[in-house]
């Protein structure tokens, strides 16, 4: 699967896209209205920012506790119920009287929820798509995301203004119950991929499980922690330039866009090994040139070609995939998309400490150097892994699955489900 058009032919990723999309759009909205309400009602900075991305922290307690769900639950019904579940809780948040405590307590909920959402998503997705379709099928909704959000934070601000912070929550509430709508409607009712009950305990076993293959390691720490330092590098444009710190996120977005869209769709399945090292250098090396206080039109030079190394992140997910039991598969994107967000919120935190106490440039720069010294370490296991897969692939029960990558059996599909997902 190489078009567009050809991911848009495979049966149930229109509706999961379209549901993806309005999701994202609800959460956008509604996290800039809460941050808005927040801050008109403490007047603090610090309140604001956790009323906006305190739920991407909290979804490391969904790591820790519900992920074993992901897989053990039927999708849509799944998807259907944490939409509702957002749109419950975005409803209640805009109650005029709402004490602070309990909005924060419906955020926190709604983020350790959101931790499940992400691994029973993204595990249907690589289940409706055939396995050389999942990294177009990652980049679109990639791109989607980076969309929806940019949208989303546009209308949100008119629709503050306009309809008022409460006024943008219901409007948010509104949007969730339209996703809920488009995947009950939409998504064909498929089993659960794993069998089992669901608990806190299986959550942990099947995380270390996961830990336990060095190969998948090596993938999971490059996910994490390169990403989540430049990350912390995007935290300081409004400290670095603010008059042009909206022009330096939109160039961010950009240039994600565009490395999401080339990787996915136009890169050769025999390039993508040799493009994974320089992407990943890519991501922070530009960062270097923010110790020397460009002014802007450099410094949006450096923003937009660090930011198509975030596509390096498609490819380590496709690896992850290869490494992964189809009925895992949820939970291990479930425990990836959830560990890159928590270390965003590190990254943030490490490079706003380095910018107390220096610059924000310099901490940009310190903080790229970081994470290139964090990508240059952790190459050699990825370079290991590529020849792996067999041994870092485990069979549901936990013991190795030794056949080798490529060949008829490799996938955990077999020829008859693949024409059949495709048809």
């Amino acid at each position: 699967m190489r078009t567009y058009r050809e991911l848009f032919r495979t049966p149930e990723f229109l509706p999961l896209f379209a549901t993806a999309s309005v999701q994202v759009a609800a959460q956008t909205a509604s996290g800039l209205a809460l941050g808005t309400l927040v801050y008109a009602s403490t007047g603090s900075p610090l309140l604001s920012a956790l009323a906006m991305f305190g739920p991407s922290l909290a979804q490391v307690a969904g790591a820790f506790t519900l992920l074993s769900a992901a897989d053990r639950l039927p999708p849509r019904a799944t998807l259907t119920g944490l939409a509702l579940l957002y749109a419950l809780g975005t409803g209640v948040q805009a109650v005029p009287g709402l004490p602070l405590w309990a909005a924060f307590a419906v955020l926190l909920a709604l983020g350790v929820a959101s931790s499940l959402g992400g691994g029973v998503r993204y595990g249907l997705l690589n289940e409706i798509l055939p396995q050389r379709g999942f990294l177009i099928g990652r980049s679109v909704l990639n791109m989607s995301v980076g969309t929806m959000q940019i949208l989303g934070f546009a209308v949100g601000g008119v629709l503050v203004t306009t309809l008022s912070a409460r006024g943008t929550l219901l409007v948010g509430a509104g949007l969730y119950v339209v996703a809920a709508a488009l995947a009950r409607f939409g998504l064909t009712a498929r089993p659960p991929r794993a069998t089992g009950r669901a608990s806190v305990r299986e959550t942990w076993r099947t995380n270390a499980l996961l830990w336990s293959s060095a190969p998948r390691r090596s993938v999971y720490l490059a996910l994490w922690v390169p990403n989540g330092l430049v990350v912390g590098c995007e935290s300081l444009y409004i400290a670095y330039a603010p008059e042009h710190a909206g022009l330096l996120f939109a160039c961010g977005a950009l240039g994600m866009l565009a490395g999401d869209t080339l990787v996915g769709r136009f890169v050769p399945g025999r390039w993508r090994a040799r493009l994974g090292a320089p992407l990943r250098l890519l991501l922070a090396a530009p960062y270097l040139l923010f110790a020397l206080d460009p002014g802007v039109p450099v410094a949006v030079v450096a923003v937009v070609l660090a930011s198509v190394g975030f596509s390096a992140s498609l490819l380590l997910q496709e690896r992850l995939m290869a490494l992964t039991p189809e009925e895992l598969s949820g939970h291990a994107l479930g425990l990836s998309s959830s560990g890159t967000l928590a270390m965003q919120g590190v990254g943030a935190a490490v490079a706003g400490t380095i910018a107390q106490l220096t610059s924000p440039g310099t901490a940009m720069a310190a903080v790229a150097a970081l994470s290139l010294a964090v990508t240059v370490t952790l190459a050699p296991g990825l370079r290991a892994g590529r020849g792996q897969e067999a041994a870092g692939r485990l069979q549901g029960d936990g013991s190795p699955d030794g056949t080798p990558v490529g060949s008829p059996d490799a996938s955990p599909r077999t020829k008859e489900t693949k024409e059949t997902t495709t048809s």
